[in-house]
């Protein structure tokens, strides 16, 4: 398996979930401004979507995308997914939530044509949403004591909230601290150059 990845991007959180899962797999560094691999070659041609995360999976077959990717790793690892009957539509609402009101929410930091106005409104607006996951811990992690592969996504979306300086509500600052002293958060990082 090769996850295809760029240090502290989204992918990250795929990163997360591979080692938390215990499966073997290489990862190949992806330079999103040029779309060269680290060994050279033309990432268009891999992921003609041009953007990371990106799995070869053992079949041969690609898979992008963070809710495919992460339904993935947590069907391999069921240990991944929560508990109960719904255990795992709940982590793919969870997943859908964080990809698409909270990633998604970012846009404005990564645009160089974005406004400090379109940066603060998009802050506030992050935190809001990063206050309902707040609420909603059910203890250490997402969905009790466990971690579940929406924890990884969330963790990253922590982070880029912290270089951007985006307020982060109490208890997932401290959810984020117990996520960095997770092993497999610490490989994670140590791979890709940032810890």
């Amino acid at each position: 398996m090769i996850l295809f990845y760029a240090p502290g991007a989204c992918s990250l959180a795929d990163h997360i979930a591979l080692h938390e899962a215990g499966l073997a797999f290489d990862a190949v560094k992806v330079d999103l401004q040029t779309h060269r691999t680290e060994d050279g070659h033309d990432f268009t041609e891999i992921n003609p979507k041009g953007y990371v995360p990106a799995l070869r999976l053992p079949s041969g077959d690609l898979l992008t995308e963070n809710i495919a990717i992460l339904s993935w790793i947590a069907d391999a690892a069921p240990s991944l997914s929560p508990p109960g009957e719904l255990g795992h539509y709940r982590v793919l609402e969870t997943l859908a939530y964080i990809s698409t009101e909270i990633h998604k929410g970012f846009k404005p930091f990564f645009a160089p044509d974005s406004t400090d106005s379109q940066k603060a409104k998009a802050a506030e607006s992050i935190t809001q949403r990063l206050n309902l996951l707040a609420n909603q811990l059910k203890g250490a992690f997402l969905f009790g004591p466990g971690v579940t592969v929406a924890d990884g996504y969330l963790f990253v979306m922590l982070t880029w909230a912290k270089k951007f300086s985006v307020q982060i509500p109490e208890a997932l600052s401290a959810f984020a601290g117990r996520m960095r002293e997770r092993p497999a958060v610490k490989l994670a990082l140590e791979h890709e150059g940032l810890a």
